[in-house]
């Protein structure tokens, strides 16, 4: 995988269609911050679940989920 120059307008071209929400969980998920914070979440939760003090903490809000998506095996907040 090539390097992300950050400065480059080149490294953003695939983000000018892109949806704020997509841009927004980007930014949210390569930031350390957050990455350490889940770490400990998880595995501090005894069912794995996301808590609802993380969901506020980071401003993160879900649509219900439908049964065929509880299905899928990971973690949609996983990094």
């Amino acid at each position: 995988m090539p390097e992300f120059d950050w400065r480059s307008p080149d490294s953003f071209k695939s983000l000018e269609n892109a949806e704020i929400a997509h841009i927004a969980w980007e930014g949210l998920r390569m930031n350390v911050d957050y990455q350490r914070d889940y770490e400990t979440m998880i595995a501090n939760s005894p069912d794995g679940e996301v808590t609802e003090e993380f969901r506020r903490r980071w401003g993160i809000c879900f649509r219900p989920r439908s049964a065929k998506v509880l299905q899928r095996t990971g973690d949609l907040l996983d990094t």
